[in-house]
């Protein structure tokens, strides 16, 4: 039961991947603005300017229209460790100009995050971090990944089954579920150093670590006092209380956008639902979503909406919107996240992983080729 692969048993069942034309696209802010993006100049310039069409692309707020009606000009100069950027407005105004520092990708993807939030007000998510699961060696092990995919490695080799990633907030940590002990323990890895120690090591099952969005506390699945149930510790591990106490499973906690509840999945009524519970402590409290079976939550960061995996035969993706209590079938896949816009979504999908777009319901393959993969997580 996919509910319960948290558990040793299941768990051991759980079975890296050019634009010299001027491009012109639109800002559907008001469905009146759009952008010109020039050759960009320097020796990395091409694949810089590649970079960044990729990304104004994949944020949905973007599509290509004639140069004529540009109303803003990207234009910028790269080389091997930085990039000049530069936005005008149609009357020769600078409204963005900013240089940054890092590989081209890194740059250019700072640049684009900027472009969207200039112009729209909206969050980038170009600059983000992923991190997945990945049985390529046919084994569970942790990979990371840039938000689309690209420069895919290889985090752990433990030789052990490594599952239930979850990255920071800002992208420096990661903890994950290992088994190199024998028992399901967490680890907890600085991706600057490669630093790894094991930060909860109780009796039984440790797992699901999901990082408060300060980065100071995590909330996991342990079963130290015999049941699976919800705890809450520092980001070290330390001081660790717990949260539900229940006949049930609970499993894949997701907190809040200001840290004050935690939403998590449990089986206390049957089948597996969602619940939402302070991140004090307190009483567990359902939540109405219409499905039978629920799990995976994922709160989205402006606090709107929900995100889960629904069963109806397959696997499908479900969005509660919290104000009017409706939630409704955006994708077939499992295990979805939210990006800091709150508009994407990254779920996993067989042996992929895929980028969707909730506004527009435009679903990309970002990862693929790297044996089954799933339970991804998203830096902010």
């Amino acid at each position: 039961m996919k509910f319960l692969r948290l558990l040793p048993v299941l768990a051991a069942m759980l079975p890296l991947f050019a634009v010299s034309e001027e491009t012109t696209i639109t800002v559907r802010k008001s469905d009146a603005t759009s952008v010109l993006i020039q050759p960009f100049g320097g020796a990395a310039g091409p694949a810089a300017a590649k970079v960044v069409q990729n990304d104004l692309d994949l944020s949905g707020l973007f599509a290509i229209t004639p140069a004529a009606r540009a109303s803003f000009t990207i234009a910028a100069t790269a080389g091997a460790a930085d990039l000049q950027g530069t936005v005008t407005d149609a009357g020769g105004g600078v409204v963005l100009r900013k240089s940054y520092a890092g590989n081209t990708r890194q740059a250019a993807h700072k640049f684009s995050d900027d472009i969207v939030e200039t112009l729209t007000g909206n969050k980038g998510i170009a600059s983000t971090k992923i991190a997945f699961s990945s049985a390529r060696t046919g084994r569970k092990e942790i990979c990371t990944a840039d938000y689309d995919g690209e420069n895919a490695k290889q985090l752990t080799n433990d030789g052990a089954i490594s599952v239930a990633p979850a990255i920071s907030p800002d992208g420096s940590k990661l903890a994950y579920t290992g088994y190199q002990s024998g028992y399901a323990d967490i680890y907890l890895v600085d991706l600057a150093s490669g630093a790894r120690n094991r930060i909860i090591k109780f009796p039984g099952t440790n797992s699901g670590a999901a990082f408060s969005p300060d980065g100071g506390r995590i909330a996991f699945t342990g079963s130290k006092d015999g049941n699976p149930e919800l705890y809450v510790a520092g980001a070290s591990g330390a001081g660790a209380h717990r949260l539900t106490r229940t006949g049930g499973v609970e499993s894949s906690p997701s907190w809040s956008p200001n840290g004050s509840e935690i939403v998590y999945s449990s089986d206390e009524r049957g089948g597996p639902q969602l619940f939402r519970i302070g991140s004090g402590g307190g009483s567990g409290r359902p939540i109405a979503t219409g499905y039978g079976y629920c799990t995976e939550p994922s709160w989205s960061p402006d606090g709107k909406k929900i995100a889960f995996t629904v069963r109806q035969g397959g696997f499908s993706i479900a969005v509660l919107d919290l104000a009017s209590g409706s939630a409704r079938v955006v994708a077939q896949g499992e295990d979805p996240v939210w990006g800091v816009d709150s508009r994407h979504l990254i779920f996993s999908a067989g042996s992929s992983l895929v980028l969707l777009d909730t506004v527009k319901g435009r679903q990309t393959t970002i990862v693929t080729g790297l044996g089954k993969v799933g339970e991804p997580t998203w830096s902010r």
